[in-house]
C-alpha cells in the first residue's frame, strides 16, 4: 500500500486549524465549497467537485489534535483509503499539520495527481486558517499575486 504524506507549519492555534477541518463551514473554505453531512465522530461527510463527490466516514475525532476519515464513496482507488490530519502544537510559531492519505492500492497516475492536489488543498487550508481566505475547488491552483516567488524555483 502507498501513502501520501505532507507536513506543513500553520501560524495559528490548534483550535483554529481543528475548526477548519471539522466544520462544514471550515471545510468549504479550503477544500470544496459544497460540503454536507455530519463532521462528528461516526458521521459521514460528502464533498462535491462539480457533479462528482467523495464521501468520508469520520472514524476518529480527537479535539483539537487528530481527525481520521475513511473514504466510502469515490473513484475505486479512493475507496477504503484513510486520511489523517494530526495537529502538533509548537510553542514558538503555531502548529504543524501532519497529513497522511494512506492505504492506496499500487501506484497509479491518480495517486501522483492526488499527491499534487493534496499539496494545493493543504496550501489552501494554511491560507484559510492564517488569513481567512483559502482557494477551494475549483481554484486550488490559484496563486496569490501578492506572494513574491522570485528565486523560489
Amino acid at each position: 500500500m502507498s501513502c501520501i504524506r505532507h507536513l506543513l507549519t500553520i501560524h495559528q492555534t490548534e483550535w483554529s486549524i481543528y475548526s477548519a477541518l471539522t466544520t462544514v463551514e471550515g471545510l468549504s473554505h479550503w477544500w470544496t465549497p459544497r460540503v454536507s453531512g455530519d463532521p462528528g465522530e461516526g458521521g459521514t461527510l460528502r464533498f462535491y467537485f462539480g457533479d462528482y463527490y467523495k464521501e468520508m466516514e469520520v472514524v476518529k475525532n480527537e479535539p483539537p489534535k487528530m481527525l481520521v476519515w475513511r473514504c466510502t464513496e469515490a473513484v475505486p482507488e479512493w475507496i477504503d483509503t484513510v486520511i489523517t490530519f494530526e495537529i502538533i502544537k509548537r510553542a514558538e510559531d503555531g502548529c504543524q499539520l501532519l497529513f497522511n492519505h494512506d492505504k492506496w492500492p499500487p501506484l497509479t497516475r491518480l495517486f501522483y495527481q492526488c499527491n499534487y492536489d493534496w499539496a494545493m488543498f493543504l496550501r489552501s487550508l494554511k491560507k484559510y486558517v492564517e488569513t481567512g481566505m483559502g482557494h477551494p475547488y475549483p481554484n486550488q491552483h490559484a496563486w496569490d499575486a501578492s506572494v513574491n516567488t522570485e528565486g523560489a524555483y
